[in-house]
């Protein structure tokens, strides 16, 4: 598959979870730990498409964190993003131990932002890739 094509599949699944986000937003019957959860995968896709665009073979991770420093190594600045590393707990460890009752509770409408942020920025790498 080549890079632009990965890169479109992975950005077609990230805006499936976006969709989710965005559904679940203001139902209290929807958990921290499920909201996070689609939250993180949103994101660990977006970063992945976006390193599939500079020909980055990217790890097999859920470590947010970890896809950051790659993108970092290639010039891609990740401060507007750092926030992100806080839902890779939700990828696995959250979501089958739960986060617990002290556990500050998730800003949905700051998520959302974040991830739409992150999702602009993959489309104008995909743009600038296909331009060129």
């Amino acid at each position: 598959m080549s890079d632009v094509k990965c890169a479109r599949m992975l950005i077609r699944a990230a805006e499936r979870d976006i969709a989710a986000l965005r559904f679940m937003r203001d139902s209290d019957e929807v958990s921290d730990e499920v909201f996070g959860f689609h939250a993180q995968q949103a994101a660990e896709k977006m970063l992945k498409a976006h390193l599939a665009l500079l020909g980055v073979e990217y790890p097999l991770t859920h470590n947010i964190e970890a896809l950051l420093d790659l993108l970092a190594e290639r010039g891609v600045p990740p401060e507007p993003f750092e926030k992100l590393i806080d839902y890779t707990p939700y990828a696995v460890e959250f979501r089958y131990q739960g986060i617990g009752p002290d556990a500050e509770p998730i800003n949905r409408d700051d998520a959302l932002r974040l991830v739409d942020r992150v999702l602009e920025q993959v489309r104008r790498a995909l743009a600038g890739d296909e331009g060129e």
